[in-house]
């Protein structure tokens, strides 16, 4: 099945660009509840998929081992900014388990945070690793990694820590994975259908706190992301934006080439979707209107406007057009 256009640019009165796609929604037990595109279509996850890398750490014991509060746990599954609440508490994480910065195998870049990036630069200062984005998805890796007495290389695909991440991975999703390509913070990112991940998404949002180890490790870490929306991404994003604005009900989580899942509790809903030209923009809007269609964000909502069906304006504030959703979709 071919991609479905989804969230449409329109200028002066006509259509200038389309961005097409995938999306799935599941419910209870993985049952195909909706969806657009080709649920077969195999992905990369990319960082949407970090409550999955992250529930090996907890479901082991080794967060509670650890004594990891679910601020840190949030901050396991982020794709941060690196702003000073982001790099501070992962350089606490990494104190508190006797490791350092040198320990981590994510590499460095700029900090997205502009007060962080400025600081660097005002001090004449260059990024570490702790102001990656994944840093703490990586203090999780070590974490579990000590408790599993894995050698350093925590990253290697056939390291015990991966191998946990990717039994994990493909039980929750019901699928074997297709492989694996390394992600920009050079763990292995292991491909699923988006329906897999859609699956994995309501095995999550289903998951009940008195449930089986696997069930309280998801419900944990499922809340934890919504609790702390702000340790997930950052201040002026998507994720966290869109959390604060659904009050701490509903997970959200985008990754690199325009993948965005949703993990809806109160609906026992997973939802998971692929713009396929990898347009951000396009994934904003895209699982905001599918929030909105499910019923748990309020479409009158700023946030709303901001990601779609808002105008979008130039440099000098003028209206230059709009973001609107294709025919067919939600």
């Amino acid at each position: 099945m071919a991609a479905a256009p989804m969230i449409e640019l329109w200028r002066g009165g006509r259509l200038e660009s389309f961005h097409a796609g995938h999306a799935v929604v599941c419910g209870p037990g993985g049952t195909l509840v909706e969806a657009w595109g080709d649920p077969a279509a195999v992905i990369y996850p990319r960082s949407s998929c970090k409550m999955l890398q992250a529930l090996p750490l907890v479901e082991s014991g080794a967060a509670e081992k650890a004594g990891l509060t679910d601020a840190q746990l949030a901050l396991a599954c982020a794709s941060h900014q690196g702003a000073a609440i982001h790099t501070g508490a992962v350089a606490t994480w990494l104190k508190d388990l006797g490791l350092g910065e040198a320990d981590l195998r994510c590499g460095a870049h700029w900090p997205y945070d502009l007060a962080a990036r400025d600081g660097l630069i005002k001090t004449d200062s260059t990024p570490c690793q702790l102001h990656n984005n994944c840093s703490g998805k990586h203090a999780g890796f070590l974490t579990l990694n000590r408790h599993l007495k894995g050698g350093a290389e925590y990253v290697e695909v056939d390291h015990p820590v991966q191998r946990a991440v990717r039994a994990a991975t493909e039980e929750v999703a019901g699928e074997t994975s297709a492989g694996f390509g390394i992600d920009g913070c050079s763990a292995p990112n292991f491909a699923l259908t988006v329906g897999a991940l859609a699956r994995a998404m309501a095995f999550f949002a289903g998951a009940r706190d008195g449930g089986s180890v696997r069930e309280r490790a998801a419900h944990r870490l499922a809340h934890a992301m919504a609790a702390h929306p702000e340790m997930v991404a950052g201040e002026g994003r998507a994720c966290t934006n869109l959390m604060r604005a659904m009050g701490g009900r509903v997970a959200v989580k985008t990754g690199a080439e325009a993948v965005f899942v949703g993990i809806l509790p109160e609906k026992k809903l997973g939802i998971a979707l692929k713009i396929v030209d990898g347009g951000t923009r396009a994934a904003e809007a895209a699982i905001t209107a599918l929030l909105v269609r499910l019923g748990v964000l309020d479409g009158g909502h700023p946030v709303v406007a901001q990601y779609l069906g808002g105008p979008l304006k130039n440099w000098r504030g003028l209206v230059t057009g709009e973001l609107r959703l294709a025919a067919g979709f939600c």
